[in-house]
């Protein structure tokens, strides 16, 4: 199909700022154009415009602006477009309707009850897409043949397409339907999603509803059994709402796109590219599998001009924009996956795996309580950096300007309110003048504190640097920059078991190549890839693309012999449907390709992966299409570290994925040099060591085959490169630059504090502490670690302080803390290397029993006690105790509660402990009503995955060790944490300001009551000269006979939360945060009880209520719902835990809202279809 000789073909990307334009001429010949979005001034619409003038240049005929364009001479147009992410960012979608099962009108409303942004007490959640709800009173259920909860007798039972039983117990009300439909078509609502249960595997009720809204007019209807049939209702809710929303919005695009025209568009073959890599007639183009339309361009691009099939080295894909950096990994296919978030839309379909961080080049530069801070905020396109001469702040790209990196003569005049002007150089300097100026004042303040003789408490610390020049400072924030834009590359490979410096880097869009071998360097790779068209790669990569046509059912068979036929009828069923679609859009039997997945997990797990047998042919013992068994559990073992050998393999859906093969081959050769490049010119930029002398060269007069040593820059249309000293680049026979990427100078950091290296280490223990995290997710096997993400991890100092952390539950902040300080008061000396401690006690720092902490002391040769801690907190899901999940509402003692844990040695010289920790896990048994854990299984997993977490965090804290040497690293950890006292104390003090300002009195105090009545009391006591506090709880209730006592460490986990909100920026959170504040409990109270008091309920109600204490005597906000809400059930064989969001209290400036969760926590809540489906049915061994 790409073959279109003697005619004009075009891909083009339309973005929200620039449209790119890839053409390849009847004589072969290829041009590209880059013209704004946006002009309505000059043109109606980019891509049209983009076409007409290629064509009106290349042939010498008039195409008129005004008249629709003759596409006598067009081959085929393949586009990819951000419409439908704009909509959705923007929320200017079509208004909509959602008709939802009866009892589940708030469904999407709450989603997963997760709040996104942990520490902000104004809790914005994206808006829903849909303006009304009809329920519609229809009710379908799993047939569950052993269930005691009372149900209702079915009207029938039918089968679904996965072979489930299902139970209808309540028939559609079509009259009913009708009324509401009709009722909000009058109100000009004329687009409707349907989401009705479990209709992935039976979906007769969406079908009729959506069968009588097509009937009564509505021009866009949306079921979510044909946008994406697969188990999740809140997952594809959201989708089957994307569909309806955008769509529409959709369809009004193409309408005026193919208006601009003769016959519309008719005659010739239309394309856009779809989340997922592939292109779909324009026809079949819908707002769900439309989100990542560009992105997935420039994906497509680099992988096929980047990767080698006979070298086989994996790619990381660099995306740099202008306010966000995308990155993604390729290694021979590409990595999909199944459900991801946008603009706080989760989406049920195929996409892309790429991952994104605000940092671009227009992230804005801050300078915070001596930290250096790029972004996330963004200068945005207006008024955009302080260099376009709009009034815009510091951002990277004036970095790179003050730095020589970016030479405003190559710029076109477009910047300035007339857009005629070129960049300026004297706005951004004046910028960093004033803030240089900040920076040393701060500087030089904080070394008076040290000189001075009053060595306070709120002293900072040595500093080496007495000034700095301006273009110390634009360096500084680079390298912030560039440490920010390596974390989503860290995750992307080493997170998932692969060896980042064993990758190209493949740079593309308009800011990457200022950045690419400082990051490649950082990373440990050796060569970075930019293709001659990265400045319009993703317009390249749709030229490149094939036709995709996928099919997906769901399933729920087991992968075993007696299936296999019948998996086998359905691959086949699917393939050929495939097949038979792309064969009717004119491709042939050779240039058709159809790939077969299957959604694999473990029964009684909810992690699944989408899995093809690619490399492993079929057996005997296997599926026709592949050896599918092998294949996941090589992929398993590679993503988590283990597999489950006795447990059955489920089928959840099958998925076939068909190519009609239509890229482009590029057939442009760049002249082989002679003579070396020679320089444009010579400039002056400033680089580690310096002012340089670096040659500047026109990328278009490279010859090929020749080297040029850096430091240099290559300057071409659309993008600039920056060859950094000791690398060197080369021009390739296909007018591509590869750059190799030698080893940096070492620039030798001393233990004295430099604010930049202050940046970039907070940077570095956060990406520990969140690769820790990853493992833990991907290592453990029980829905409460995996899925619903109840775990923390952190790093420690020596002495135990918290340094950084991964923060996922606000709960276990500061406890953890706590339970690291008690095991080295504890072991002291008894800690080994190869020893790792399991503690859950209150006494030792515990929450709450079923939060198991594993401690990891990190060893250094040469050094006999530890020299830094990690360790891992996760809530098991059974412990033991007198109720299934170990959280029992009535208990009153601690040995009620689960098996208990104060320094047990869980790993004793490298070898895992399992007997006598099974041991101790069943030892409840022994008290009067208490059985032992009763999930054995899943607890020696999950404590082998915080052991494999803890064991990465060791290495990657060995590996920083390395690379600076040991007394630097602890001497940052210190900076770190006076970085966030310093933060805490400039809180208190505007605070404190404030309080004198308004009553004369520099204390606040509050009161509020648990429901047995029982106080907890606050009075805070502020110094504002040191900016310190006392937090004292005098006069709180005495320890009460039930569970709701709140171990010590619960109330210091509220209080570092609470401050932590308040200071109201991104400081690192550490044991710094609480270095200015005193705290009082009083023992034998509430908050500091017995050693054998019940403390289940302390965990998950009494710190909620501590908090909104904490808030009311700051009067920062009003309270919260107060407890997390747990419901536990179960028996001898099953258990299920959930906590229940309430709502988060309104603020001075803010509305409450409701159905997500508050403070303390922050869990996801479980699927209502997996519920049903897996947590009373899928049980192991049953």
């Amino acid at each position: 199909m790409a073959e279109t000789k003697g005619k004009f073909d075009f891909a083009i990307d339309r973005g929200g700022t620039f449209t790119d334009v890839f053409a390849r001429l009847p004589d072969g010949r290829e041009r590209v154009l880059k013209l704004l979005s946006r002009d309505p001034q000059n043109y109606k619409d980019a891509p049209t415009e983009g076409i007409r003038r290629v064509l009106e240049e290349e042939t010498g005929q008039l195409f008129p602006r005004d008249q629709p364009v003759d596409t006598a001479l067009i081959g085929w147009i393949r586009m990819g477009t951000t419409v439908a992410t704009n909509a959705l960012l923007e929320r200017e979608g079509e208004r909509t309707a959602l008709l939802v099962t009866k009892g589940f009108k708030d469904l999407l409303h709450i989603g997963t009850q997760a709040r996104p942004k942990l520490f902000d007490l104004e809790v914005a959640v994206p808006d829903v897409l849909y303006e009304e709800v009809i329920e519609v009173d229809e009710r379908v259920v799993l047939c569950q043949d052993d269930c005691q909860l009372p149900r209702k007798d079915p009207k029938r039972i039918v089968t679904g397409s996965t072979g489930d039983s299902l139970e209808v117990w309540q028939e559609l009300d079509l009259e009913q339907v009708e009324k509401d439909l009709r009722g909000v078509l009058s109100r000009g609502i004329s687009s409707v999603a349907v989401l009705l249960l479990h209709s992935y595997t039976w979906s007769d009720h969406e079908k009729a509803v959506g069968s009588l809204a097509r009937r009564l007019g509505f021009t866009q209807v949306s079921l979510s059994s044909e946008v994406m049939p697969m188990v999740r209702a809140v997952p594809r809710g959201y989708t089957v709402c994307a569909d309806a929303y955008l769509t529409p919005k959709i369809h009004q695009y193409l309408k005026g796109f193919t208006a601009g025209f003769k016959g519309g568009l008719k005659d010739v073959d239309v394309l856009f590219m779809q989340s997922d890599g592939g292109l779909t007639p324009m026809e079949q183009f819908c707002g769900s599998r439309a989100i990542l339309s560009g992105p997935a361009g420039g994906v497509v691009g680099y992988a096929i001009t980047s990767y080698s099939q006979m070298e086989k080295k994996p790619v990381i894909g660099f995306d740099m924009g202008g306010t966000s950096t995308d990155v993604s990994r390729y290694a021979g296919q590409y990595e999909h996956v199944f459900e991801a978030t946008t603009a706080g839309v989760t989406l049920q379909a195929p996409q892309l795996d790429i991952n994104t961080v605000a940092a671009g080049g227009g992230s804005r530069l801050f300078f915070r309580s001596g930290m250096f801070v790029v972004g996330p905020e963004s200068a945005g396109a207006h008024p955009g950096p302080a260099c376009y001469r709009k009034g815009g702040p510091l951002t990277v790209t004036d970095a790179n300007l003050a730095l020589g990196r970016l030479l405003p003569s190559f710029f076109p005049k477009i910047f300035g309110p007339a857009e005629n002007e070129p960049l300026s150089l004297e706005e951004t300097m004046t910028h960093f003048r004033r803030l240089t100026e900040e920076i040393n004042i701060f500087l030089s303040a904080s070394q008076t504190q040290v000189n001075g003789a009053n060595k306070s408490q709120n002293s900072m610390v040595p500093n080496s640097q007495s000034v700095m020049s301006v273009e110390d400072v634009a360096m500084g924030f680079i390298r912030v920059a560039n440490e920010a834009m390596c974390r989503p590359i860290r995750a992307l490979t080493q997170a998932k078991g692969h060896d980042t410096s064993q990758h190209v880097l493949a740079c593309f869009g308009g800011a990457g190549g200022q950045h690419a071998c400082a990051i490649a360097r950082a990373l440990g790779m050796k060569t970075v890839f930019i293709h001659k068209y990265s400045g319009v790669l993703s317009a390249y990569g749709l030229a490149l693309a094939d036709v995709v046509e996928e099919v997906q059912e769901p399933c729920s068979l087991k992968y075993e012999q007696q299936c296999f036929s019948e998996l086998d009828r359905r691959m086949e069923q699917l393939c050929r449907r495939c097949h038979d679609t792309l064969s009717a859009r004119g491709f042939s039997n050779g240039q058709i390709t159809t790939e077969v997945f299957l959604h694999l997990r473990y029964e009684g797990t909810d992690c699944a992966l989408m899995v093809t047998a690619d490399g492993y042919p079929s057996h005997a013992n296997s599926c026709q299409a592949g050896d599918f068994h092998s294949a996941f559990t090589k992929r398993y073992l590679k993503e988590f570290g283990f597999t489950i050998p006795d447990r059955p393999i489920m089928v959840d859906d099958i998925r076939v994925r068909g190519c009609g093969k239509s890229g482009i081959n590029s057939t442009h050769k760049s002249k082989m040099g002679h003579t070396q490049a020679k320089p444009v010119m010579m400039t002056k930029c400033f680089f580690e060591d310096g002012y340089m002398d670096t040659s500047v060269y026109l990328w278009e007069e490279l010859p090929c085959g020749k080297t040029i040593q850096g430091p240099a820059i290559i300057i071409d249309k659309n993008s600039t490169i920056l060859v950094e000293p000791s690398c060197e680049a080369c021009l390739t026979e296909e007018g591509d630059v590869c750059l190799t990427v030698g080893s940096d100078s070492q620039c030798v950091i001393g233990t004295e504090l430099n604010t930049v290296q202050l940046s970039i280490f907070s940077h570095r223990f956060m990406s520990i502490a969140e690769q820790m995290g990853r493992v833990l997710q991907r290592t453990s096997i029980s829905t409460n670690i995996k899925e619903r993400l109840d775990f923390s991890c952190a790093v420690f100092g020596p002495d135990g302080g918290l340094v950084s952390n991964a923060p996922h539950i606000p709960v276990h902040l500061g406890a953890m803390q706590e339970t690291v300080q008690y095991q080295i008061r504890s072991l002291g000396n008894k800690l080994k290397e190869g020893d790792v401690i399991l503690s859950n006690h209150p006494c030792a720092g515990g929450s709450h029993l079923p939060d198991l902490t594993v401690i990891t002391p990190v060893f250094r040769k040469g050094v006999n006690r530890p020299v830094f801690f990690v360790a891992s907190r996760g809530h098991h899901a059974d412990i033991g105790g007198i109720t299934p999940g170990s959280m029992p509402p009535h208990s009153t003692s601690l040995q009620q509660e689960g098996a208990v844990f104060v320094s047990f040695k869980l790993v004793t010289g490298g070898v895992f402990q399992e007997e006598a920790v099974t041991e101790a896990l069943m030892a409840p048994a022994q008290y009067p009503g208490c059985s032992g854990t009763r999930n054995l299984h899943d607890n020696l997993s999950d404590l082998q995955a915080q052991v494999a977490a803890n064991q990465r965090g060791s290495q990657l804290v060995g590996e920083l060790i390395d690379c600076y040497g040991l007394d630097v690293v602890q001497a940052y950890m210190g900076y770190i944490q006076s970085n966030a006292e310093l933060a805490v104390r400039d809180m208190l003090r505007e605070f404190a300001q404030r309080r004198w300002r308004q009553t004369f009195s520099l204390e606040v105090e509050s009161e509020d009551f648990m429901d047995d009545g029982t106080p907890i009391r606050l009075r805070v006591q502020i110094n504002e000269e040191e900016g310190s506090a006392v937090f004292d709880f005098t006069g709180t209730g005495t320890e009460v006979w039930g569970n709701c006592n709140a171990p010590r460490a619960i109330t210091l986990s509220a209080l570092i939360y609470c401050l932590r909100c308040m200071v109201g920026q991104d400081i690192p959170l550490n044991q710094g945060c609480l270095k200015p504040i005193k705290v009082i409990i009083p023992p034998g109270s509430i908050l500091q009880p017995s050693q054998d008091a019940a403390v289940v309920g302390g965990n998950v109600l009494t710190s909620q209520r501590v908090v909104d204490v904490i808030f009311k005597a700051f009067e920062v906000c009003s309270a919260s719902q107060g407890c997390m809400n747990n419901i536990s059930f179960g028996s001898e064989r099953v258990g299920y835990y959930e906590t229940v969001a309430g709502g988060a209290g309104a603020g001075p400036n803010w509305h409450g809202r409701s159905g997500v969760h508050s403070h303390m926590t922050n869990t996801r809540i479980t699927d209502p279809e997996i519920l049903e489906k897996r947590r009373c049915r899928d049980v192991p061994g049953r």
